[in-house]
């Protein structure tokens, strides 16, 4: 049995690249791990910390009746998300990655940097990278 890693945020990326992954997990049969990966600090606590872990929730309902074996980490360690699915990657011995991506404006990726591009050149494995739906 392979396994797919999957980076999760509670946005249309987010849940774009959830569906994609429990499909292959599906079709493969896969086993699913599902990262959710915060830096930590003023920007992640109390509320944050509440509303993340009902999405979780959401998450663990979903795969569990589709029938999708999965595990879910939320990692809040002060890492970038890119380091934190690489490493998970490399720790699960990964058959690929997927990521949702989202339109961002040239000045945008030129300050905050592309976490997606740092997961296509950093992964051990291929990584399919799923546009969110448009709204």
């Amino acid at each position: 049995m392979g396994t797919i890693v999957v980076g999760y945020v509670p946005k249309p990326e987010g849940h774009a690249a959830l569906r994609r992954a429990a499909e292959e997990a599906q079709l493969r049969n896969a086993r699913l791990v599902v990262v959710n990966s915060h830096r930590g600090g003023r920007e992640f606590e109390g509320d944050d910390a509440v509303e993340t872990e009902k999405d979780l929730e959401a998450v663990r309902t979903e795969l569990h009746d589709a029938g999708v074996e999965h595990e879910i980490r939320q990692l809040v360690r002060g890492m970038d998300p890119a380091d934190d699915l690489v490493n998970v990657a490399n720790d699960v011995d990964a058959d690929f990655i997927v990521i949702g991506l989202r339109r961002r404006s040239p000045v945008g990726k030129l300050i905050l940097g592309s976490n997606a591009q740092r997961v296509l050149l950093d992964a051990p494995c291929p990584v399919l990278a799923v546009k969110a739906d448009e709204e």
